[in-house]
Parts: structure tokens; sequence; C-alpha cells
């Protein structure tokens, strides 16, 4: 039995000593002193003994026990320290290294251009009007003096909800819950998404941008509209553009006009993006009509305004000379990061 002792406890601390991880420590810790190991299982046998020489050999066990253990934290301790100084090592930060950089994100071209449209307005006195992309049919037609038997309606191909819920197909209905909810002088601009039900292609989309416009005061005349959008027009693309404005027809407006600007590409000469005509049509517009005016609490033998409809994605690639507007939605990293 003195022995065996002495045989486990020099392989032990040799083991020990011979150790280069901690990992290895802790099977060794397992194999000579747990619960199943090599000093347990002596200390089970010690049944077999004679009672005189179970003191002395417990005696043994118990001295070889704590000569192992003193051995396996000492050596756990220096092992852990290199251990530790290895992990700082691999871990360091080199300073002097030069850093990564990183890619920026830009602005979206149709978000560049509604932030310089807008700017433009809020230098003329308008504010931002905000309201629901899903709209009651009251406001998105009824009140625009476009009734259910309207034949206007079918200007629009519109995404119905149900009968009494649409996805808005401009921002009009803003301008109606701002003369319902505000008494004039009214000067506003609401951007934002609209909705019409069109074959996707290289001038149509299903979602697209608008900024809609509404002066509502006493002695607002068509002169005023067209100032305007000239100043709008020149800020915009530069001082030699030149506005124009035909003949339309819009129900929520009398009279009613186009407008068109000096091509910007060739000023008017004649080119292919304004198929030879040197003008572009940029937007519509007209003067409120009284009808609306009425149904919005609004008396129209008092007041007059005005009201225009801009498409920002036919702006953003006039500006940018984009051909195709499913470009902006197509989120193609090679087209975006040229702005």
């Amino acid at each position: 039995m003195n022995e065996k002792l002495s045989i486990i406890r020099e392989e032990a601390l040799a083991a020990v000593k011979a150790a280069s991880s901690t990992a290895e420590l802790n099977d060794i810790r397992v194999r000579v002193l747990g619960k199943k190991g090599e000093l347990t299982a002596i200390l089970r046998s010690m049944g077999s003994l004679a009672p005189e020489d179970r003191p002395k050999v417990g005696q043994m066990v118990n001295e070889a026990r704590a000569e192992i253990e003193s051995a396996v934290e000492a050596r756990t301790a220096a092992l852990a320290a290199q251990e530790r100084d290895a992990r700082l090592k691999a871990e360091a930060l080199d300073v002097t290294i030069p850093g990564k950089k990183r890619p920026l994100g830009k602005l979206h071209p149709l978000t560049q251009t509604y932030y310089e449209m807008r700017d433009i307005f809020v230098g003329m006195g308008f504010t931002v009007a905000e309201g629901p992309e899903v709209e009651y049919d009251k406001y998105n037609f009824t009140m625009l003096n476009i009734p259910k038997d309207h034949p206007a309606r079918d200007m629009q191909d519109t995404f119905y909800v149900n009968d009494d819920i649409v996805l808005r197909t401009h921002t009009s209905p803003v301008q109606v819950r701002t003369m319902l909810s505000q008494k004039p002088p009214i000067r506003i601009i609401s951007p934002g998404r609209v909705y019409r039900s069109d074959d996707v292609d290289a001038t149509h989309s299903p979602i697209f941008n608008q900024i809609e416009g509404l002066v509502i005061d006493k002695g607002v005349t068509m002169a005023d509209l067209r100032g305007v959008l000239d100043v709008f027009a020149k800020e915009l693309y530069g001082e030699h553009t030149k506005t124009r404005l035909r003949p339309s027809y819009f129900p929520f407006t009398e009279p009613s006009a186009e407008v068109d600007l000096s091509c910007m590409a060739c000023g008017g000469k004649g080119c292919r993006i304004c198929k030879g005509s040197g003008w572009i049509e940029i937007l519509g517009s007209g003067m409120v009509n009284p009808k609306v005016l009425e149904m919005c609490g609004i008396d129209p033998e008092v007041y007059s305004g005005f009201a225009f409809g801009i498409g920002i994605d036919r702006v953003c690639n006039a500006k940018f000379g984009i051909s195709d507007i499913r470009l902006l939605y197509e989120n193609d990293l090679r087209f975006l990061s040229q702005f």
C-alpha cells in the first residue's frame, strides 16, 4: 500500500509539473483526487486492511492528497498567468495600424430633391403639412369635387381598401384636412407617397412621391400662382428657366393649367429629353374650385386660392438626367452611389 501510494504521488506530481495548460491540470485533479480518482479508490479499499494499519494509511493518503492539491493550485496559478499574458498579447491593439475606412451612406436622390424643393417653398413662406397614406374616400375624392359617380374618378386608377377607404392617389386630402381645421390665410405644401394602379415601366410606378401646394387668402389670383411657380422653377433649375401655362382640367381647380418648364438639357432648343419641343411638363395647377372651398367651410365670396401638384420623381429625373423611374426604387448601390 505504501509503495502504491508513493507511485501515485510521484506520478501525479510529475504530471502536474509537466502540465502545459489549466485544462490538463483539471484532468489530473479529476484522475487523482476526484470521487472516482486513484486516492479515493485507496481510501475505499482500506476496509481490507488490518484495523491497526488503517490510521497510518489514512494519514499517508491525506498527506499525499494535500501535497498534490498544493502542487495543482500552484501550477494552476502559474499557467493561468501565462495564459492571460498570451491572451492579452494576442488581443493587443496596435494603434499605429491605419484604420479601415467605412463607407458612408448618402441621401437618396429622391430625398435630396425633396429637401431642395421643400426649402424653396419654405423660403417663400409655406409650411409643411402631412397626413395619412391610407385615406378616407371622402377626403381623397368627394370633398375635392369628385363624388362617387363623377367621371374624373376614371382619371386615377385607385387602390381600394374597401368602399370608403383608399390608398391616397394624391396628397390633396392633406389640403382638405388643413382647410377643415385651419382658417385662412393658409399657405402649405403637403409632401408624401401616393399610390395608383399603374403598370411599372420607365415612366410609371404604382408608388411615387408628390408635393402639393395650397394658398388660401383674400385676393389670391392666377398671377400669384404663376409668380410662385416661376420663382420655384428658377430656384430649382436656374435663372434661365422659363415657365409656360397651358389650359387643362382638374375637378378641384377652376380654371386649371398644366405647367411646362423650358427643357433643362437643351435650354428650350429641342432635344431627346423634351422630344424636340423644348418644354417639359412638370406639374398641374389651378385656382381652387369654389365648391371645394364651400365643402371645407370657407366662403368663396371672401377667399380665393390656388393649388398645385408636383411629382418629386419627375423633378428628380429631370434634375439628374435619370431616364428610368425604376432606378429610384431598385436600391442598386452602383446607381445610388453616384448621388
